[in-house]
C-alpha cells in the first residue's frame, strides 16, 4: 500500500530488491568466510582459545561478572543523574527568562562540546586534588561525574527539541485553562514529549552503558573490558576470544536495553491514542479532545 512517504514497488522493483538481498548476503557470506579463515590461521579458533569460557567458571566469578556488575553500577548511577538534570537543564532553556536560559544554555554546550573521556580525566585529577575520595572509589566517581555532565547536557538537547516539536495548541489549551507556565511544562507538554523522546533518549543510555569502557582504559576503572587484560594475562593468548564473549555481553545488555525501551514507548503510544476519546460536549459548548488537556 501505497503513503506519502513509500510507494508500493512494482514487478520490477521486486525483482531488483530480490537480486539486491542475494548479493548482500553473498557479499556477507564471502566477509564472514574471509574473517573465519583469517582466524583459523592465526590458530584462533583452537578450542583451549574458547574453552575456559565454557569450562572454567572462574573466568565468569572471578572476571567477567565482577566487570559487569561495575559497569552496570556505572550505568545505573549515570543513568539515574543524567536524566533528570538533563530534563531540568532543557526545561532551563526553554525558560522565558533570559537570565535562566542563557547560563544553561551556556552550560549545556559547555560540556557537549568536551569528549567524555577528558571529562573523565577531569574529574578524577579534581577527587585526587581537592577531595578525600579512596583511590578505590575514586575511578567509580569520575566515570560517573564525566557520564553524567556530557550526557546530562545531551539529554537537555533531547528535551528542548522533544518539547518544541509539539503543537503549539497545546500549549496554548492548557493556558486557555489557566495552567501556570510551570503547570503546563510539568502536566501537559512533558508527558506528550516523553513519546517522542523515547528513541533519542534509549540511545543515549546505550552510549552510556557503552562509554563505562573509557574509565577502563585509563582511570583504572575495573569495567567489563577492562577484564580484557587479566583473562588474557592468566589463560594465555586468547585475547580475541575474550573480546568477542565481552562483545556478545555488551550486545545481550544493550539489547534488553532497547527492548524494554521499545516495549515502554508502544505502551505509552497506546495509552496515547486511548486517551483521544472525545469528552461529551455539554450544550452550547465546544467539543473537546482529551488528548489536548492530557495531565491537565
Amino acid at each position: 500500500m501505497s503513503s506519502v512517504l513509500y510507494d508500493t514497488p512494482g514487478p520490477r522493483a521486486k525483482r531488483r530488491n530480490v537480486l539486491y538481498t542475494i548479493v548482500f548476503l553473498a557479499v556477507l557470506a564471502l566477509v564472514a568466510w574471509w574473517v573465519l579463515a583469517a582466524l583459523a590461521d592465526k590458530n584462533q579458533l583452537d578450542a583451549e582459545k574458547w574453552s575456559p569460557f565454557v569450562t572454567d567458571s572462574e573466568v565468569w566469578t572471578t572476571y567477567l561478572l565482577p566487570g559487569l556488575v561495575e559497569t552496570l553500577k556505572a550505568a545505573a548511577l549515570s543513568i539515574l543523574i543524567a536524566l533528570p538534570l538533563g530534563a531540568l537543564l532543557g526545561i532551563g532553556r526553554l525558560s522565558d527568562h533570559r537570565w535562566v536560559r542563557v547560563p544553561v544554555g551556556a552550560v549545556v554546550e559547555f560540556f557537549r562540546a568536551i569528549p567524555v573521556l577528558l571529562l573523565m580525566m577531569f574529574a578524577n585529577q579534581a577527587y585526587r586534588e581537592f577531595t578525600t575520595v579512596s583511590s578505590d572509589f575514586r575511578p567509580l566517581y569520575a566515570v560517573v561525574t564525566g557520564l553524567v555532565l556530557y550526557n546530562a547536557s545531551v539529554i537537555a538537547e533531547v528535551v528542548r527539541a522533544g518539547v518544541l516539536s509539539l503543537p503549539r495548541g497545546q500549549g496554548d489549551a492548557a493556558v486557555a485553562l489557566g495552567l501556570r507556565k510551570g503547570q503546563t511544562m510539568l502536566y501537559v507538554l512533558l508527558p506528550q514529549a516523553v513519546t517522542m523522546m523515547l528513541p533519542a533518549l534509549v540511545s543515549q543510555l546505550v552510549v552510556i552503558v557503552k562509554d563505562t569502557a573509557l574509565g577502563g582504559a585509563l582511570l583504572g576503572f575495573a569495567e567489563l573490558l577492562s577484564q580484557n587484560r587479566q583473562i588474557t594475562a592468566n589463560y594465555g593468548s586468547n585475547t580475541i576470544a575474550t573480546l568477542v564473549v565481552i562483545a556478545l555481553i555488551y550486545i545481550a545488555l544493550n539489547f534488553v536495553l532497547t527492548t524494554f525501551a521499545s516495549r515502554l514507548e508502544q505502551r505509552l503510544r497506546r495509552g496515547k491514542k486511548s486517551a483521544t476519546a472525545k469528552i461529551p460536549a455539554q450544550p452550547g459548548a465546544t467539543e473537546v479532545k482529551s488528548d489536548a488537556i492530557s495531565g491537565a
